[in-house]
């Protein structure tokens, strides 16, 4: 389903946005986790780390990345959206926005369960931008279930 045209033009609005002034930037000294995400086909890398609480809450999130607007902007927003959330609910969230942006699910279906995020479902016109936008999403769940390296491939 194609997205309208007020939806791709605040999807352009915002990416530059996030991308020029990235929410969340920095990282934790010490986090409770951590990983990286590298994408080698256009070499986006991404170092999220976490704080999570005691009671399974994400605390703090911060990211340092280098790579396109896509993939710095998906970071920033994700951190925004996933701070104060369990993190069954961040799974939850994972599953939703990967689904968002990678089928041709109708996004006023979505708006609820995404919120702001909506806007990254903008890469959905551009194929070959969805593992830049997706990478901070793996990295995340990566993180959450153990740390490494994520990869796009």
């Amino acid at each position: 389903m194609q997205l309208s045209e007020e939806l791709r033009n605040l999807y352009q609005e915002v990416i530059l946005d996030h991308h020029r002034s990235p929410r969340n930037y920095g990282k934790i000294d010490h986090p409770t986790h951590y990983a990286e995400g590298y994408n080698p086909l256009c070499g986006d890398h991404i170092v999220l780390t976490l704080q999570v609480d005691s009671d399974g809450r994400i605390a703090n999130a911060r990211f340092e990345s280098k790579g396109c607007a896509i993939s710095r902007a998906s970071a920033s927003l994700m951190t925004e959206e996933i701070i104060g959330k369990r993190i069954d609910e961040v799974h939850t969230l994972f599953q939703r926005f990967h689904e968002a942006v990678t089928t041709d699910t109708d996004p006023s279906s979505l708006q609820r369960e995404l919120g702001k995020l909506i806007v990254l479902l903008g890469v959905r016109d551009f194929p070959t931008r969805v593992k830049c936008a997706t990478l901070p999403w793996h990295t995340l769940e990566q993180a959450l279930n153990g740390g490494g390296t994520a990869t796009t491939e």
